[in-house]
């Protein structure tokens, strides 16, 4: 017998008996099992607002599903509603705009936008998806050269928890605008959003690797050079344990690492100079620090594409100094017994960024994240850990926390833009139907 959803819908209704349903619900981190009642694959936005109105018939939930990047509670009951068939990608260069269907990554977006000379303000990770980034905000690898990407959010097709279908812009529901921007979650359902892109017609960016006996010298050296840094230049430090599998480059395997990332728009005589400081930290293991065509952005992290269980928790802070780079070392450095594979902060600082958004952690001066892969691991080892140094960072921690980098699915808003969000999911899924 179909399921009710079925003569409604266009795209797949799978109950969990139903063949597909486990490849239907799967998240990219295979850590979080989804087993919803139902899952509807939308193959149009009216696909959204016929399983919504449904849900809310029944007073069933309903949560959404595109990459799974940010999968971290699963999803348990109710309606799971996928969103990878709703793809496209088309951009007008005249404008300089992308329209983006609420499936595609930013896989599908840097080619298209790259083919007409632009460029999209993505995240590190290629295969992350765009709407789930820029609901959070998107700090990526260009945050203090081109600011949060969800500030070039030119308009959202959204529908409601209502099962209405709005734009939402700065003219147009203007308060859903501004909490789409950085919300995250409950309100609404975003099947297409157009972008703003920009020109970057030169980029110079890589990694530069400290081997275990440099890691200090360049973690204390790279936070003191971050007080004067360019202000175009985005880093970061991430302290890697790389495992010893086929995998991982044989000049890395088995290594633990200090990978100090660059990014710098602009051309290479600049970057070179900017550059020099951070090479003199101490001697490289490797370096692949140098001009880069900016569609190969994603070099930069080199983050794994393939679907894999991890756990991950992040922090940010309001700033650092050497007292930082000794408490981190206590906590994550070479010599420490400690469960995770990497370590990273970034320096995301930038005072003059826009606001008039939801985004939270706007004003932290750096980010950091931790990641586990090993799954025996992800219910006791690794939340001891992670206290641990949260309690370790504590001076420095900012009052703030965004989505995309909590890895807990919460965030912390200051007060009055966390009411103003109730307020906005109120008004817009009265009932509460929206995960």
């Amino acid at each position: 017998m179909s399921h009710p959803l079925a003569s409604r819908v266009t795209g797949p209704v799978l109950t969990p008996d139903d063949e597909g349903f486990a490849d239907e619900v799967a998240a990219h981190n295979r850590a979080v099992t989804h087993t919803p009642d139902v899952a509807v694959g939308a193959s149009s936005t009216q696909d959204v607002v016929e399983t919504v109105r449904w849900a809310a018939e029944q007073g069933v939930p309903v949560a959404v599903l595109a990459t799974g990047h940010g999968s971290v509670t699963p999803v348990t009951s109710g309606v799971l509603l996928t969103t990878d068939r709703l793809g496209g990608v088309t951009v007008d260069p005249a404008t300089r705009v992308a329209t983006i269907g609420a499936g595609s990554a930013w896989t599908d977006v840097v080619p298209v936008a790259d083919a007409v000379g632009l460029a999209a303000i993505a995240g590190s990770s290629p295969h992350v998806g765009v709407v789930g980034y820029l609901l959070g905000g998107g700090i990526g690898p260009f945050v203090r050269s081109h600011g949060i990407s969800s500030d070039r959010i030119e308009s959202v097709t959204v529908v409601t928890g209502a099962g209405e279908v709005l734009e939402a812009s700065a003219d147009q529901h203007p308060d859903l605008f501004w909490a789409l921007r950085g919300g995250k979650t409950g309100l609404g359902v975003v099947t297409q959003v157009r972008l703003g892109l920009v020109a970057m017609p030169e980029l110079y960016a890589g990694a530069l690797f400290f081997d275990t006996e440099h890691i200090e010298a360049a973690l204390r050296g790279w936070l003191a050079w971050t007080a004067e840094a360019d202000p175009e230049t985005t880093t970061s430090a991430a302290i890697v344990r790389f495992p010893p599998i086929d995998a991982v480059p044989p000049f890395l395997r088995g290594r633990t690492v200090l990978v100090l990332r660059v990014a710098r728009p602009g051309d290479a005589t600049t970057g070179e100079r900017v550059a020099a400081p951070l090479r003199a930290l101490a001697p490289t293991v490797a370096d692949t620090v140098g001009v880069l065509p900016v569609a190969r952005a994603a070099e930069i992290h080199n983050d794994p594409t393939d679907p894999a269980p991890s756990w991950v928790r992040g922090t940010m802070l309001s700033g650092a100094d050497d007292d930082l780079a000794t408490a981190l070392l206590e906590v994550v450095g070479p010599g420490v017994q400690q469960p995770f594979v990497a370590a990273e902060v970034r320096h995301v600082a930038r005072p003059d960024g826009v606001d008039g958004s939801a985004v939270s952690g706007r004003g932290a001066a750096f980010t950091l994240s931790v990641v586990g892969l090993d799954p025996s691991q992800f219910a006791t080892t690794m939340p001891a850990a992670a206290d641990r140094i949260a309690q370790a960072v504590r001076p420095w921690t900012a009052a703030e926390l965004n989505p995309n980098f909590a890895g807990t699915g919460a965030a912390v808003w200051d007060q009055a833009t966390a009411e103003r969000l109730d307020r906005v999911r109120r008004a817009y899924d009265p009932a509460g139907v929206l995960g």
